[in-house]
């Protein structure tokens, strides 16, 4: 309803966007060539005459910059948020946002004028048609907040909406509704099914009737919507509700925040048109996670063939220098527990899983993972290879096969999982990486409760941009070789 609603207006804020750059773009070329032929500054390249003719020769001949221009307003508007929620947003706080994304755009106008060589365009001109553009959108966007307002305050465009519950989350939703005004809802009043609740004031709005009384309401009062904020005990309750709204016409919804989730963010879907509602700990869109996948393919590529003769000189090394296969392979536990196939280069001597048992007792970790220092059962080689994370580079091999991304959690042997906690368990609902929070913030040095509520942090604040920041910390920590052990 509201985000429909929402999303309509920012489309429609977006073209207003559009046709006002067009506008300062237009103005621009007349003030401009006005301003020069006042004060003596010459001719302005491109500029055969104050008309439209000239005006439509000056386009053409700098359409690179027509088509850079547009764009770039819009990109760097929509990445500072003025189209997110912006009837809610003070004139301070939509100038401000603006403000920035004129800088963003100022600075990104290099580019067109240097890819295209624009030595004769007009710096007076570009100068004039951004302040213009400024000027024109801060002006233009209070011009449709005080539109809207008065829209609204005259009753025009108005939703009138039946609220069905008066509990703690039913109060919760009329507190949102009634702090946003603007968005034209307007409550008419409350339904409650219990005795003794008829006539009765809850956030200042009457309970007019009961669930069977509500086709009777329906037929005396305007109601625009039916807004069912009901405990999940009323759900059974509710059928001839919703029956009687479908056969009045009266679109009807139904809050669906029943469970008290604290990571989990809800979504409706649908199924082949079963209507499903899912629960997810990770909102990752479709094709953020298909850039992810697309990054670690060409990554992964890309630097096994690189990292190729190095990888043969650094196998070649571990076969002269101690006894066993070049390769060390062990399963571990994937995304929701699914197991691969690790590969790393043998950084230990032959037999060493089966001496961990005698080495338990000096365990540096606590929690289930075993680590310690000077680890006797590394190889001279194995240290230094450690040391730079280079015998982790056979795991690129793992990210190619898909089992693996280049950031995530790091993954877990079987009998590790099968002590976590109940709460640790989480970190094996995202693909497993090479990298992550804890690699680039101190590996070994850090506790092993530590260690979980990093990748967790990753996994609940997951973004592209994450991602890159990881990555690149990741370099400096290789180089170093901080915190490996």
């Amino acid at each position: 309803m509201v985000r429909e609603k929402q999303a309509f207006l920012r489309n429609l804020v977006v073209i207003f966007d559009v046709l006002v750059i067009v506008l300062a773009f237009l103005l621009a070329y007349f003030i401009s060539y006005h301003l020069r032929q006042a004060y003596g500054l010459g001719e302005m390249a491109f500029a055969i005459a104050p008309n439209l003719k000239g005006f439509a020769y000056f386009t053409r001949m700098n359409f690179a910059l027509v088509v850079f221009y547009l764009p770039m307003w819009i990109i760097a508007l929509a990445s500072q948020g003025a189209y997110k929620d912006f009837r809610t947003k003070t004139f301070l706080n939509i100038s401000f946002n603006i403000l920035v994304a004129g800088g963003l755009t100022a600075f990104a106008l290099g580019t067109p004028i240097f890819l295209f060589k624009m030595i004769l365009t007009s710096r007076l001109f570009i100068g004039v048609m951004w302040g213009l553009t400024i000027l024109f959108l801060v002006a233009g966007r209070q011009l449709v907040n005080l539109l809207l307002d008065y829209i609204h305050e005259h009753g025009y465009n108005q939703v009138n909406l039946l609220i069905v519950g008066t509990g703690r989350r039913a109060r919760d939703f009329i507190h949102v509704v009634k702090s946003h005004a603007n968005w034209g809802l307007r409550i008419v009043g409350l339904i409650d099914d219990e005795h003794g609740m008829f006539g009765k004031e809850i956030e200042g709005y009457r309970v007019l009737g009961r669930l069977q009384d509500i086709p009777f309401i329906l037929h005396r009062k305007v109601i625009d919507r039916v807004i069912f904020v009901v405990p999940r005990l009323w759900l059974n309750r509710i059928d001839d509700a919703i029956l009687a709204c479908e056969r009045e016409g009266i679109p009807s919804s139904i809050s669906m925040d029943l469970y008290d989730l604290r990571i989990a963010k809800v979504r409706q879907t649908d199924f082949s048109g079963f209507p499903l509602l899912e629960f997810e700990t990770l909102t990752a869109k479709e094709w953020q996670l298909f850039v992810k996948r697309a990054i670690d393919v060409v990554l992964s590529l890309t630097l096994l063939i690189l990292l190729a003769p190095m990888m043969l000189l650094l196998a070649l090394a571990i076969k002269l220098t101690s006894r066993g296969p070049i390769f060390f392979t062990q399963q571990r536990c994937g995304i929701n527990g699914r197991t691969f196939t690790l590969y790393k280069f043998r950084s230990m001597y032959v037999g060493a899983e089966m001496k961990r048992r005698e080495l338990e007792k000096r365990n540096e970790m606590d929690g289930p993972v075993f680590k310690i220092k000077r680890d006797p059962r590394i190889t001279p080689l194995g240290r230094i290879l450690r040391k730079f994370s280079l015998d982790e580079l056979p795991q690129f091999f793992n990210v190619l096969k898909g089992d693996m991304s280049f950031v995530g959690p790091r993954p877990p042997l079987a009998i590790e999982v099968d002590l976590y906690k109940l709460w640790q368990r989480r970190r094996l609902s995202l693909k497993p990486g090479i990298t992550c929070i804890w690699q680039v913030s101190g590996r070994n040095k850090i506790g092993f409760e530590k260690w979980m509520e990093m990748d967790l942090e990753y996994i609940d604040n997951w973004s592209l941009w994450l991602d890159f920041k990881i990555m690149v910390k990741t370099v400096f920590v290789v180089m170093f070789g901080y915190g490996a052990s």
